[in-house]
């Protein structure tokens, strides 16, 4: 695990929200800003941190009502919108004024809204495995499992259900990557049982109908434009088409598309044929903020 300090900030409504702060790079070098999928939080990019560990800060956000940020009153705050305003809150806290976005999912999706307010500031950006058309097919599987309650009495037991419900997205792991994930996902509580570590609660916007029309995502990508950005899709997907992934590369002057094949959604980011794409689009930025200087 790469070393990390806890870092907190309040959001605009006064919820505690935590980050893990991973240390590294030069004075002045932008700071790499991770946000997790729907169900996921920090601990999602620990493997990517360590990779970059001292050349590199990360700061991996839990959202509201995940890991260690705190639970929201209201679970209809629980919407993208409202995230941005959370990360801006954060760059607010801490100064930020130039970053690098990195985003599985629904981090992706911030991070495409976050684009238009943030131009000049958003030195590069990285949309793992989600674009401004989500497949009904994906959509539909996250449905099926968002908010429902599991509870096991071991890891292993936490493991085996991961691995069954998740056979079809990595088909190569093994009982070990099994056990990483669901370390990941879920967390010990007071009663000493295995529960997921986010509020239940984030999918009651899914359940209000309608609710699925929100801002134009393409307009959002198109804030992208001049922006380093790497998309990265699973070669198994169900959120992200190959035909949506091409659209998006060409529709961006500095985009980069790499498919990791027999994964499904949503790579890890860990992967090895990735390491060079990661290291490219972060020497761009360094040169594009070197220009803006």
């Amino acid at each position: 695990m790469a070393a990390y300090e806890n870092l907190y900030w309040w959001s605009n409504d006064g919820l505690r929200l935590h980050a893990r702060d991973y240390p590294g790079g030069e004075e002045g070098q932008p700071p790499i800003i991770c946000m997790a999928g729907l169900t996921r939080n920090a601990r999602d990019f620990d493997a990517l941190a360590a990779r970059l560990a001292g050349r590199w800060r990360l700061i991996a956000v839990d959202f509201r009502g995940r890991g260690e940020s705190a639970y929201a009153k209201d679970p209809m705050s629980y919407v993208p919108l409202t995230y941005v305003q959370d990360v801006e809150a954060l760059l607010t806290d801490q100064g930020i004024d130039r970053y690098i976005a990195f985003g599985t999912s629904l981090g992706g999706i911030v991070t495409m809204l976050m684009a238009g307010p943030s131009r000049g500031r958003m030195m590069a950006a990285l949309l793992n495995d989600v674009g401004p058309e989500i497949d009904a097919q994906g959509l539909s599987r996250i449905r099926g499992y968002v908010g429902k309650a599991s509870v096991f009495p071991t890891w292993m037991h936490a493991a085996r259900c991961v691995s069954e419900n998740n056979t079809d997205v990595y088909p190569d792991w093994q009982i070990e990557d099994w056990l990483a994930m669901a370390k990941r996902l879920y967390r010990l509580n007071s009663s000493g049982r295995i529960v997921l570590d986010y509020d239940l609660k984030i999918a009651e916007p899914f359940r209000v109908p309608g609710n699925e029309a929100g801002p134009d995502m393409w307009q959002a990508l198109g804030s992208l434009r001049d922006v380093p950005t790497l998309i990265v899709r699973g070669g198994r997907s169900d959120l992200l088409s190959a035909a949506t992934a091409e659209r998006m590369a060409a529709s961006l002057d500095q985009a980069e598309l790499v498919t990791v094949p027999g994964v499904g959604h949503a790579p890890t980011l860990s992967e090895t044929m990735l390491e060079e794409p990661i290291d490219r689009l972060l020497v761009r930025a360094l040169e594009g903020a070197a220009i803006r200087a």
